[in-house]
Protein backbone atom coordinates (compact mmCIF):
# COMPACT_ATOMS: atom_id res chain seq x y z
CA UNK A 1 0.00 0.00 0.00
CA UNK A 2 2.72 2.34 0.60
CA UNK A 3 4.73 2.12 -2.51
CA UNK A 4 1.27 2.26 -4.20
CA UNK A 5 0.83 5.85 -2.24
CA UNK A 6 4.34 6.66 -3.22
CA UNK A 7 3.42 5.71 -7.06
CA UNK A 8 0.60 7.85 -7.11
CA UNK A 9 2.52 10.83 -5.94
CA UNK A 10 5.18 10.15 -7.95
CA UNK A 11 3.01 10.29 -10.77
CA UNK A 12 1.11 13.41 -9.47
CA UNK A 13 4.33 15.40 -9.35
CA UNK A 14 5.29 14.14 -12.65
CA UNK A 15 2.45 15.86 -14.30
CA UNK A 16 2.64 18.97 -12.51
CA UNK A 17 5.80 19.39 -13.58
CA UNK A 18 4.94 18.57 -17.04
CA UNK A 19 2.19 20.90 -16.98
CA UNK A 20 4.67 23.80 -15.51
CA UNK A 21 6.06 24.82 -18.81
CA UNK A 22 2.73 24.60 -20.06
CA UNK A 23 0.80 27.38 -17.97
CA UNK A 24 3.95 29.76 -18.31
CA UNK A 25 3.67 29.04 -22.08
CA UNK A 26 -0.04 30.10 -21.97
CA UNK A 27 0.44 33.41 -19.94
CA UNK A 28 1.59 35.36 -23.41
CA UNK A 29 -1.55 34.49 -24.35
CA UNK A 30 -3.53 36.39 -21.96
CA UNK A 31 -4.49 39.67 -21.13
CA UNK A 32 -4.70 39.82 -17.25
CA UNK A 33 -6.15 43.07 -15.66
CA UNK A 34 -3.56 45.13 -14.13
CA UNK A 35 -3.35 44.82 -10.12
CA UNK A 36 -4.76 48.12 -8.63
CA UNK A 37 -2.09 50.69 -7.66
CA UNK A 38 -1.70 52.01 -3.88
CA UNK A 39 -2.46 55.08 -3.05
CA UNK A 40 0.14 57.92 -3.80
CA UNK A 41 2.02 59.64 -1.42
CA UNK A 42 1.81 62.71 -3.95
CA UNK A 43 0.11 63.04 -6.83
CA UNK A 44 -1.15 65.94 -9.02
CA UNK A 45 -0.68 67.53 -12.82
CA UNK A 46 2.02 69.34 -13.88
CA UNK A 47 1.73 72.53 -16.65
CA UNK A 48 4.32 71.34 -18.61
CA UNK A 49 5.06 72.55 -22.44
CA UNK A 50 1.15 73.57 -22.78
CA UNK A 51 -0.16 70.65 -21.51
CA UNK A 52 -1.03 69.06 -18.35
CA UNK A 53 0.27 65.84 -17.00
CA UNK A 54 -0.90 63.65 -14.43
CA UNK A 55 1.75 61.89 -12.01
CA UNK A 56 1.67 60.06 -8.99
CA UNK A 57 4.74 58.75 -6.65
CA UNK A 58 5.41 56.81 -4.39
CA UNK A 59 8.37 55.58 -2.00
CA UNK A 60 11.75 57.10 -0.99
CA UNK A 61 15.59 56.79 -2.80
CA UNK A 62 16.73 57.27 -6.27
CA UNK A 63 13.92 57.84 -8.55
CA UNK A 64 12.46 55.96 -11.07
CA UNK A 65 10.15 56.98 -13.45
CA UNK A 66 7.64 54.45 -15.35
CA UNK A 67 6.92 55.02 -18.48
CA UNK A 68 3.99 53.27 -20.11
CA UNK A 69 3.15 52.17 -23.77
CA UNK A 70 0.97 53.64 -26.73
CA UNK A 71 -2.76 54.01 -25.57
CA UNK A 72 -2.07 52.96 -21.80
CA UNK A 73 -2.19 55.08 -18.51
CA UNK A 74 -0.18 54.57 -15.53
CA UNK A 75 -2.52 52.04 -14.16
CA UNK A 76 -0.56 49.49 -15.90
CA UNK A 77 1.99 49.43 -13.49
CA UNK A 78 -0.07 48.44 -10.19
CA UNK A 79 2.26 45.17 -10.42
CA UNK A 80 5.35 47.12 -10.10
CA UNK A 81 4.76 50.01 -7.99
CA UNK A 82 4.52 48.35 -4.16
CA UNK A 83 7.19 46.08 -5.14
CA UNK A 84 9.75 48.83 -7.10
CA UNK A 85 8.77 51.78 -4.26
CA UNK A 86 10.38 49.30 -1.75
CA UNK A 87 13.67 50.31 -2.77
CA UNK A 88 13.20 53.67 -4.90
CA UNK A 89 11.09 56.80 -5.19
CA UNK A 90 9.02 55.31 -7.88
CA UNK A 91 6.91 58.48 -9.98
CA UNK A 92 4.59 57.43 -12.68
CA UNK A 93 2.97 60.07 -15.55
CA UNK A 94 0.31 59.16 -17.98
CA UNK A 95 1.95 60.38 -20.95
CA UNK A 96 0.39 63.79 -23.35
CA UNK A 97 -3.42 62.34 -24.24
CA UNK A 98 -3.14 59.35 -22.34
CA UNK A 99 -5.16 58.33 -19.09
CA UNK A 100 -5.45 61.86 -17.25
CA UNK A 101 -3.00 64.16 -18.84
CA UNK A 102 -4.25 66.64 -21.74
CA UNK A 103 -2.90 67.13 -25.35
CA UNK A 104 -2.52 69.95 -27.61
CA UNK A 105 -2.82 69.57 -31.29
CA UNK A 106 1.01 69.61 -31.32
CA UNK A 107 1.95 66.80 -33.58
CA UNK A 108 2.55 63.75 -31.98
CA UNK A 109 6.45 62.92 -31.57
CA UNK A 110 8.82 60.85 -29.19
CA UNK A 111 11.38 64.00 -28.95
CA UNK A 112 7.91 65.67 -27.89
CA UNK A 113 6.64 63.18 -25.55
CA UNK A 114 10.65 62.99 -24.63
CA UNK A 115 10.46 66.49 -23.75
CA UNK A 116 7.34 66.28 -21.87
CA UNK A 117 9.37 64.03 -19.23
CA UNK A 118 12.63 65.86 -18.55
CA UNK A 119 9.84 69.04 -18.27
CA UNK A 120 8.17 66.71 -15.26
CA UNK A 121 11.58 66.22 -13.88
CA UNK A 122 12.29 70.02 -13.73
CA UNK A 123 9.00 70.82 -12.24
CA UNK A 124 9.53 67.91 -9.51
CA UNK A 125 13.10 69.04 -9.43
CA UNK A 126 14.37 65.98 -10.00
CA UNK A 127 18.26 65.74 -11.96
CA UNK A 128 18.79 62.87 -12.94
CA UNK A 129 16.70 59.46 -13.17
CA UNK A 130 16.56 55.62 -14.32
CA UNK A 131 13.47 54.93 -16.44
CA UNK A 132 11.29 51.92 -16.94
CA UNK A 133 9.56 52.38 -20.23
CA UNK A 134 7.01 49.63 -21.77
CA UNK A 135 6.63 50.11 -25.53
CA UNK A 136 6.14 53.65 -26.23
CA UNK A 137 7.66 54.27 -23.16
CA UNK A 138 11.08 52.65 -23.83
CA UNK A 139 11.10 54.70 -26.88
CA UNK A 140 10.82 57.34 -24.82
CA UNK A 141 13.36 56.84 -22.64
CA UNK A 142 15.94 56.16 -25.75
CA UNK A 143 15.02 59.30 -27.12
CA UNK A 144 15.84 60.71 -23.56
CA UNK A 145 19.42 58.16 -23.67
CA UNK A 146 20.08 60.44 -27.40
CA UNK A 147 19.14 63.96 -26.47
CA UNK A 148 19.42 64.24 -22.92
CA UNK A 149 22.30 61.87 -21.45
CA UNK A 150 22.80 64.08 -18.34
CA UNK A 151 19.52 63.61 -17.04
CA UNK A 152 19.38 59.72 -17.22
CA UNK A 153 20.76 57.27 -14.88
CA UNK A 154 20.08 53.76 -16.30
CA UNK A 155 17.10 52.38 -18.80
CA UNK A 156 15.26 49.32 -18.89
CA UNK A 157 13.37 49.38 -22.56
CA UNK A 158 11.24 46.91 -22.47
CA UNK A 159 8.91 45.89 -25.96
CA UNK A 160 10.64 48.91 -27.47
CA UNK A 161 11.71 49.91 -31.39
CA UNK A 162 14.13 51.98 -32.98
CA UNK A 163 11.98 52.04 -36.19
CA UNK A 164 9.38 50.78 -37.86
CA UNK A 165 10.78 47.99 -39.84
CA UNK A 166 11.38 46.41 -35.87
CA UNK A 167 7.69 46.09 -35.97
CA UNK A 168 5.62 42.69 -36.79
CA UNK A 169 2.87 43.31 -39.44
CA UNK A 170 -0.62 43.61 -38.76
CA UNK A 171 0.04 43.77 -34.93
CA UNK A 172 -3.64 45.38 -34.74
CA UNK A 173 -5.53 41.78 -35.88
CA UNK A 174 -3.31 39.87 -32.95
CA UNK A 175 -6.45 39.45 -30.60
CA UNK A 176 -4.21 40.16 -27.41
CA UNK A 177 -3.20 43.74 -29.07
CA UNK A 178 -6.93 43.80 -30.45
CA UNK A 179 -8.19 42.85 -26.70
CA UNK A 180 -5.93 45.91 -26.00
CA UNK A 181 -7.09 48.49 -27.79
CA UNK A 182 -10.49 47.71 -26.44
CA UNK A 183 -9.27 48.07 -23.40
CA UNK A 184 -7.89 51.50 -23.94
CA UNK A 185 -10.98 52.88 -24.91
CA UNK A 186 -12.40 52.18 -22.27
CA UNK A 187 -9.97 53.01 -19.98
CA UNK A 188 -10.18 56.52 -22.02
CA UNK A 189 -13.44 57.13 -21.62
CA UNK A 190 -12.91 56.62 -17.75
CA UNK A 191 -10.28 58.43 -17.46
CA UNK A 192 -9.59 61.24 -20.23
CA UNK A 193 -11.05 64.45 -19.89
CA UNK A 194 -12.00 64.54 -23.43
CA UNK A 195 -13.48 61.00 -23.08
CA UNK A 196 -15.72 61.42 -26.05
CA UNK A 197 -12.40 62.01 -28.49
CA UNK A 198 -11.08 58.16 -28.19
CA UNK A 199 -10.80 57.91 -31.91
CA UNK A 200 -10.17 61.58 -33.01
CA UNK A 201 -6.85 60.47 -30.04
CA UNK A 202 -6.00 57.15 -32.20
CA UNK A 203 -6.03 59.15 -35.16
CA UNK A 204 -3.30 61.87 -33.70
CA UNK A 205 -0.86 58.91 -31.83
CA UNK A 206 -1.19 56.97 -35.32
CA UNK A 207 -0.22 59.44 -37.57
CA UNK A 208 3.34 58.98 -35.69
CA UNK A 209 3.11 55.76 -34.94
CA UNK A 210 3.10 55.33 -39.40
CA UNK A 211 6.89 56.64 -39.36
CA UNK A 212 8.30 56.97 -36.09
CA UNK A 213 10.84 55.96 -34.72
CA UNK A 214 13.43 56.10 -36.97
CA UNK A 215 16.64 56.57 -34.57
CA UNK A 216 19.97 55.55 -37.13
CA UNK A 217 22.50 53.44 -36.11
CA UNK A 218 24.88 56.34 -35.39
CA UNK A 219 22.35 57.65 -33.04
CA UNK A 220 22.55 54.89 -30.87
CA UNK A 221 25.67 54.25 -30.47
CA UNK A 222 25.97 57.50 -28.81
CA UNK A 223 24.05 56.34 -25.71
CA UNK A 224 26.31 56.33 -22.93
CA UNK A 225 23.84 54.94 -19.80
CA UNK A 226 23.57 51.62 -18.76
CA UNK A 227 20.68 50.33 -21.15
CA UNK A 228 18.44 46.90 -21.02
CA UNK A 229 16.53 46.26 -24.46
CA UNK A 230 14.30 43.83 -22.47
CA UNK A 231 11.15 42.17 -24.44
CA UNK A 232 8.69 39.12 -23.96
CA UNK A 233 9.90 35.50 -25.39
CA UNK A 234 5.89 35.92 -27.82
CA UNK A 235 6.34 39.69 -28.03
CA UNK A 236 3.18 40.24 -30.46
CA UNK A 237 5.05 43.17 -31.93
CA UNK A 238 8.35 43.30 -31.86
CA UNK A 239 10.52 41.18 -34.15
CA UNK A 240 12.56 39.08 -31.84
CA UNK A 241 16.10 39.68 -33.87
CA UNK A 242 15.53 43.63 -33.87
CA UNK A 243 15.53 43.45 -30.02
CA UNK A 244 19.47 41.57 -30.96
CA UNK A 245 19.86 44.43 -33.39
CA UNK A 246 19.19 46.79 -30.94
CA UNK A 247 21.18 45.71 -28.26
CA UNK A 248 23.83 45.22 -30.66
CA UNK A 249 23.78 48.93 -31.44
CA UNK A 250 23.66 50.67 -28.38
CA UNK A 251 26.79 50.20 -26.41
CA UNK A 252 27.22 47.96 -23.57
CA UNK A 253 22.91 47.09 -23.51
CA UNK A 254 22.16 44.31 -22.28
CA UNK A 255 19.75 41.98 -23.87
CA UNK A 256 16.86 40.65 -21.29
CA UNK A 257 14.28 37.96 -22.84
CA UNK A 258 11.62 37.22 -20.32
CA UNK A 259 10.05 33.70 -21.11
CA UNK A 260 6.85 32.63 -21.67
CA UNK A 261 5.89 36.11 -21.99
CA UNK A 262 4.69 38.48 -24.33
CA UNK A 263 4.36 42.75 -24.96
CA UNK A 264 2.53 42.51 -21.73
CA UNK A 265 4.94 40.88 -19.76
CA UNK A 266 4.30 43.27 -16.66
CA UNK A 267 0.99 42.20 -16.19
CA UNK A 268 1.41 38.68 -17.32
CA UNK A 269 3.78 38.11 -14.77
CA UNK A 270 4.38 41.07 -12.52
CA UNK A 271 7.34 39.22 -10.82
CA UNK A 272 9.37 37.68 -13.14
CA UNK A 273 9.00 41.56 -14.71
CA UNK A 274 10.03 43.31 -11.55
CA UNK A 275 12.70 40.99 -11.21
CA UNK A 276 14.49 41.45 -14.24
CA UNK A 277 14.14 45.11 -13.38
CA UNK A 278 15.37 45.09 -10.43
CA UNK A 279 18.23 42.89 -11.25
CA UNK A 280 19.17 45.06 -14.01
CA UNK A 281 18.98 48.45 -11.47
CA UNK A 282 21.17 47.30 -9.12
Amino acid sequence: MRRFLQSIAITIAAILFALLPLRAEELWKTLPAPQPLPPPTESGEAPVNGIKIYYAAWGDGSPLILLHGGLGNTEYFGGQVPELAKQYRVIAMDSRGHGRSTRDAQPYSYGLMAKDVVALMDYLKIDKASIVGWSDGGIIGLDIAMNYPDRLDRLFAFGANTNVAGLKPNIDKDPIFAKYIENAGKDYERLSKTPKEFNDFVTQIGQMWASQPDYKPDQLAKIQSPVAIADGEHDEAIKQEHNTEMAKAIPGAKLVILPGLSHFAMVQDPAAFNHAVLEFLK
